[in-house]
């Protein structure tokens, strides 16, 4: 029998043989060295040793190489664009000439007849904006009581005055209702302004919807494992204020009408203003899709509250290419369909904004322009790409959800003296005012009231309101504007130079032309340039400046 190996077989070799194999590997790598020296291939860049922490102004000679390297990036994605839009318009030519060429008769009637099939088979596309016009017609049609749903935190610029004449004009004696949404994102002070000051015209009703609905499924779950262990959830984004007002209010209108069918009640507003959230909120379930994302409800959709109420969902009214940008980055898809950057949406925002509140409210220290306050959000989100680089783009996403949904706290002053518009008269006003409990409304609405957290006027963003959104509500106003090529330098122009939030020194131009000029010589290259700094000015301003032409001793 043979004997079992005790220990392993040792992997010590003689120092000999070690210094041959190592001898044999210098000599492949210099031959691998001097081949690739007679094909040109060029050593190792070596590594930016970077700036050293003994250096002075560190903090601003960072900062501008960060900028010219994000200005260099711009750069290079815009002339990739360019070659995407070149290769396009090629392919599109290509396209055009080969249908040109002459085919022989019954190949062209075969495709007639395939053209004309396709057609009827075809379902039309839901996010155009002829089909979302068409969709918010319809719901106006079959409402009896139309609700138009604002944002607290801007109702005049949610309201759409083409939208509400609309109503008004349509024969059947529609009524018309404001629900003011999102009410716990605004100062106490300033919701109860603006319910005094909008129901001078219209019944207003004061609500703030659940955004914590799920699914039936997972509600009947819930509602099991509740009744077990006994315990509610109070969290702030699953609490729901003022469904008894609505409701109650629904409910006395259709016993004062003495309607036999059911009560239709079509919910309009802008995109992301929160109509799906209401429905759920009343249905107590999730009956329509909801999300941060504007513009998901693409079609009407009806559900029963109770045995005499109907509420009809509908999409978001499309806004006017006419609106200042303000109004179109919060209230229009233009972002979600690709017409504008969500790096010019936040710059417009942040124009409207106090710049210390924006600062308190995300935390982030000063910044001179919109592309320096999305690099520092982006770094205190830790929204990073590979080397640490901020993510703007991302920043930039994030920031617009935020103040679109249900989170950031803004709010507007409402005025104090208001003049109804020129499709409202008194007579109007009293009429749409009639067959509504206001008295029982107004008790409701100071009870909802007492209910809601609201936050502190200090910890809330004071925004400057544009006005009414224009809408458009048929095909026939719809004229898709492409600006000219004289518009589109400009543009491009204004989104390369950064802008400016608050006032610098006019030394700071004299400074971005030979920044300018170093990135046209060498784009591939961050160079780091000396800011010159005139000693005499800054001896005069500062006291702390130091004197280099006395001698101390």
């Amino acid at each position: 029998m043979k004997r079992p190996k005790l220990k392993k077989a040792s992997k010590r070799v003689s120092c000999s043989k070690r210094y041959k194999i190592q001898k044999k590997v210098r000599e492949h790598n210099r031959k691998l060295r001097k081949e690739l020296k007679k094909k040109g291939v060029s050593k190792r860049v070596k590594k930016d040793p970077g700036v050293p922490s003994s250096a002075p102004f560190k903090e601003e000679v960072l900062r501008e190489a960060e900028e010219r390297r994000l200005k260099i990036e711009e750069e290079k994605e815009r002339k990739k664009q360019a070659k995407r839009e070149e290769r396009a318009q090629k392919r599109k030519k290509e396209k055009e000439v080969a249908s040109k060429d002459p085919e022989p008769k019954a190949k062209k009637a075969r495709q007639d007849e395939n053209g004309k099939h396709s057609e009827k088979h075809t379902a039309p596309d839901k996010s155009s904006k002829q089909f979302l016009c068409g969709e918010l017609n319809k719901v106006i049609d079959a409402s009896d009581v139309v609700i138009e749903v604002l944002d607290a935190r801007d109702p005049l610029g949610y309201r759409c005055p083409q939208l509400e004449e609309e109503v008004l004009r349509r024969e059947g004696n529609k009524k018309l209702l404001l629900v003011l949404n999102k009410i716990d994102l605004v100062p106490k002070e300033n919701v109860e302004r603006w319910i005094q000051c909008l129901q001078k015209e219209f019944p207003v009703v004061a609500f703030k919807a659940s955004t914590q609905i799920r699914d039936k499924t997972v509600q009947a779950k819930k509602s099991r494992i509740v009744a077990s262990n006994e315990v509610l959830d109070k969290s702030r984004g699953a609490a729901c204020f003022g469904i008894s007002c609505l409701t109650e209010l629904l409910t006395t209108y259709v016993a004062n009408t003495e309607k036999e069918a059911s009560l239709r009640v079509g919910i309009v507003g802008f995109p992301n203003v929160g109509k799906s959230s209401l429905i759920n909120s009343m249905k107590g379930i999730l009956a329509c899709n909801t999300g941060v994302k504007r513009g998901i409800t693409k079609s009407m959709q009806e559900v029963h509250i109770l045995k005499n109420v109907k509420l009809i969902d509908s999409p978001g009214v499309v806004a006017s290419p006419s609106n200042p940008p303000a109004s179109m980055a919060l209230r229009s898809l233009q972002v979600e369909e690709g017409q504008e950057s969500v790096l010019e949406a936040v710059r417009t925002l942040l124009k409207q904004c106090d710049k210390t509140q924006i600062m308190l409210q995300f935390n982030i220290p000063d910044f001179r322009n919109s592309l320096e306050f999305l690099t520092l959000f982006a770094k205190k989100r830790g929204y990073l790409q590979k080397g640490g680089v901020a993510n703007t783009e991302q920043a930039a996403t994030a920031f617009l959800a935020d103040w679109t949904g249900a989170k950031l706290s803004y709010y507007c002053k409402a005025p104090e003296n208001i003049s109804l518009p020129a499709y409202l008269s008194d007579s109007v006003v009293s009429d749409m005012q009639k067959g509504w409990d206001l008295t029982k409304l107004k008790m409701d609405n100071e009870e909802t009231l007492k209910g809601v957290k609201f936050p502190n006027q200090a910890s809330s963003i004071s925004f400057i309101s544009k006005g009414p959104t224009a809408g458009l509500l048929s095909a026939s106003d719809i004229t898709e504007e492409k600006p000219g090529p004289a518009a589109t330098e400009s543009e491009t122009m204004q989104n390369d130079e950064p802008e400016q939030t608050i006032e610098e020194p006019d030394k700071t131009e004299e400074l971005e032309k030979p920044q300018k000029a170093s990135l046209r010589k060498k784009p591939n290259k961050v160079q780091f340039q000396s800011v010159p700094i005139d000693i005499s000015l800054s001896t005069a301003t500062t006291d702390d400046a130091y004197d280099f032409n006395t001698d101390f001793k």
